[in-house]
């Protein structure tokens, strides 16, 4: 999860992008408890706040061995005051951990090398080690929005296949989501002329509540045929196994 996302006020408890996007992670945890039968312990890779691990932690606690927030930028102190808690924040995936979903929430984008790093997960993680992953789609609508938050690409889902075929994970499912509200945005950033070079801020922005309530509705309405959908969205899904 990108905390610049959050600059302008936006709550993710409430707000219809963060609301909706959780559904498909939900659902995908749900079908896997059901599949394991065993407790999975949760790595949110990229973390940030750790928003959607935390609404995971909260809706499936009875599922969940451990939540490992992973973030470079957790502190010290941040490190220390979770260490004795089930959620624990750390700079780096501990190696061997078993049984386990790797969360990654608009990560991979930012990073320039992405294959290096799913590379990297992979030898860290134990057995039974799965994926659920989220990066914005498209680079034709590629915006200062992209640029204020460090993004080096948008993904189709084919760029998604190959990045995850290089690296010998197992999909098992590729789909877009936000399509409903794809072709609005894409006509927005069409039409906008902003600041590519310097931008002062991104795109995610407070709405008035019925329009917040509005949006939220219909995306999680969207989300209920989320998996038929492979022709456009604002963001591409993945999952799978990672071995």
């Amino acid at each position: 999860m990108d905390l610049k996302e959050l600059g302008n006020g936006v709550d993710p408890s409430s707000n219809w992008y963060y609301q909706s996007k959780k559904i498909p992670l939900f659902k995908y945890f749900s079908a896997l408890v059901k599949e394991q039968q065993k407790k999975i312990t949760v790595i949110d890779f990229g973390s940030g706040s750790g928003f959607f691990a935390y609404e995971l932690f909260n809706a499936f606690p009875e599922h969940i061995e451990d939540v490992l927030l992973i973030d470079i930028g957790y502190s010290e102190e941040e490190m220390e005051a979770s260490k004795n808690t089930q959620v624990k924040k750390l700079r780096y995936i501990p190696e061997g951990i078993n049984d386990s979903v790797v969360i990654m929430m608009d990560v991979l984008e930012h990073i320039e090398d992405d294959y290096a790093i799913l590379e990297d997960i992979k030898k860290r993680v134990g057995l039974n080690a799965h994926f659920f992953i989220t990066v914005p789609a498209f680079m034709s609508i590629w915006s200062s929005h992209d640029v204020y938050l460090g993004h080096y690409r948008r993904y189709t889902i084919s760029m998604v296949t190959k990045l995850l075929a290089g690296t010998k994970c197992k999909i098992n499912s590729q789909y877009y989501i936000f399509g409903m509200v794809f072709p609005l945005v894409w006509i927005l950033r069409r039409l906008r002329k902003k600041n590519m070079t310097n931008p002062s801020s991104s795109d995610m922005k407070p709405v008035p509540g019925p329009v917040n309530f509005i949006l939220k509705t219909f995306l999680s309405f969207e989300m209920n045929f989320r998996k038929m959908n492979k022709l456009f969205g604002l963001t591409t899904v993945a999952e799978g196994k990672l071995n």
